[in-house]
């Protein structure tokens, strides 16, 4: 199982660069990019901080994938 997320979906309709949403929630371009990536997992309060800067809960942004077998 792995966790996936939407951060690029709403980074694109909230019309902002990966520098300009690492800024609004105190964080390096290059986790956003990892993070984007699927090759970081945040700490909770990223997540939080990402739900309250896209106005959604912190299970829209992210979310299980479940493994085909």
């Amino acid at each position: 199982m792995a966790i996936e997320n939407n951060i690029k979906m709403y980074r694109a309709k909230y019309n902002l660069t990966q520098s300009e949403l690492a800024k609004k929630v105190q964080v390096t371009r290059q986790t956003i990019i990892s993070l984007e990536k699927d090759s970081y997992v945040p700490s909770l309060e990223l997540a939080m901080n990402l739900s309250e800067t896209f106005n959604v809960s912190v299970e829209t942004i992210f979310y299980k994938q479940e493994e085909k077998e």
